[in-house]
């Protein structure tokens, strides 16, 4: 991976981490991003220190706010000419209903439309760079949602797991919509669950330990490194091996109102 730029977003704590320090080992400039300054600064120390690369960058921003999200974008075009990787890893499983700043429910802003608006506005500097990755963690829970369009933000009523559940959902959507939308351009577009992992977030949410995050981040760094999916696209992948994911994610007409409704939501038109 010598050579190439990779951005892991949520990359101070838990999967995230260990996937930015897993391909820090294989030599890339790995771009860090995290919500504290301070945090974030001793994570890239320990990078550094533990896989001897020394080209390990941070970039602070609150992807509960899309005003940070962009300014996370700018601030990654202002640096590096070309991003060969971006992992959509970042999530929250909020417990109870809250607003961001822009109106919108924490768990569908922070795990959906900031990947999603990430991934728009960065997406000319990975057709530039291509053959590029885009890499999207979602989560097994995403075959229990199903999708009410007058209830993403949990309007009518909300649950924990089910929010969760719809914004993991939601990732697989864009995941495959992308791809397709991609076609021919050199960037490819997959997602994955990576494992019941013993992370912060499994705890908070499901009250449980799991496995290592070795194991967590394997998938991640798999589809974003090896060679033998470097033209695969439009698929999820569950411990390195493409599986069928929820029936609903190859309904097309889904996939294209669930694209439109969240440009909407993200600013960036229809």
């Amino acid at each position: 991976m010598e050579g190439k730029v990779i951005l892991v977003t949520g990359a101070t704590d838990g999967i995230g981490k260990q996937t930015a320090l897993e391909l820090a080992r294989l030599g890339a400039t790995v771009l860090v991003h995290g919500r504290s300054l301070e945090r974030g600064r001793a994570v890239i120390e320990e990078i550094r220190a533990v896989t001897g690369n020394g080209k390990i960058e941070l970039f602070v921003a609150d992807l509960s706010s899309q005003r940070q999200v962009r300014e996370l974008a700018a601030a990654v075009w202002a640096k590096h000419d070309r991003l060969d990787v971006l992992i959509n890893n970042a999530g929250v499983y909020m417990k109870e209903r809250r607003l961001t700043e822009d109106g919108f429910e924490v768990t569908f802003a922070v795990n959906h439309l900031a990947p999603f608006l990430l991934t728009s506005v960065l997406l000319d500097l990975l057709r530039a760079s291509a053959p590029a990755r885009v890499v999207t963690v979602s989560s097994v829970a995403h075959q229990r949602a199903s999708v009410e369009f007058d209830n993403l933000q949990g309007e009518k009523r909300y649950d924990g797991y089910d929010a969760y559940a719809l914004s993991k959902l939601g990732n697989v959507l864009f995941s495959h919509e992308l791809a397709a939308r991609l076609d021919g351009t050199g960037v490819t577009s997959n997602c994955l669950h990576p494992g019941v992992i013993s992370t912060k977030l499994l705890r908070t949410g499901f009250y449980k330990s799991g496995d290592s995050l070795e194991a967590g981040a394997a998938t991640p760094v798999y589809l974003a490194s090896s060679p033998v999916v470097a033209t695969v696209t439009g698929k999820y992948f569950v411990d390195k091996r493409e599986t069928r994911s929820a029936p609903a994610t190859y309904d097309k007409s889904l996939r294209a109102r669930f694209w439109q409704v969240s440009a909407r939501l993200t600013g960036l038109g229809d």
